[in-house]
């Protein structure tokens, strides 16, 4: 069974930093390309940022272009989305999700879903 466990979430001020952690167990991260999505009260859930299996291929929305950074280390089973100049639109639970599949910014594509991390950022 593959489970997905974030952590690194919090409350900063705007204009601060966060790093979001998602460890994956239950089987080799190798064989997934990990999304990055989050969901604001009343909102739909949205794509952040993706990244292929082996890191070669990233995607960001373009609304955390220039101030997100998503990487992984598959030695560690782990991905990471770095969180620099937060604005209060930034607000929201953070989820990571795999796919075993090609990078997809599409959110029924992906299988396997953490619980979520809040994320709150005050102005």
């Amino acid at each position: 069974q593959v489970q997905l466990v974030e952590s690194g979430g919090g409350w900063v001020q705007a204009g601060g930093s966060l790093r979001l952690s998602c460890t994956t167990s239950g089987r080799s991260i190798r064989d997934f390309a990990m999304g990055w999505f989050r969901q604001a009260p009343g909102k739909a859930r949205e794509f952040v940022a993706g990244i292929s299996w082996n890191g070669g291929r990233t995607n960001y929305a373009n609304s955390v272009k220039g101030r997100f950074t998503v990487s992984r280390d598959n030695a560690k089973n782990t991905t990471y989305l770095q969180m620099n100049y937060l604005q209060p639109d930034d607000t929201a639970v953070y989820y990571c999700a795999a796919v075993a599949a090609l990078l997809t910014t599409r959110i029924n594509d992906y299988e396997y879903w953490g619980q979520g991390t809040q994320v709150t950022v005050s102005s």
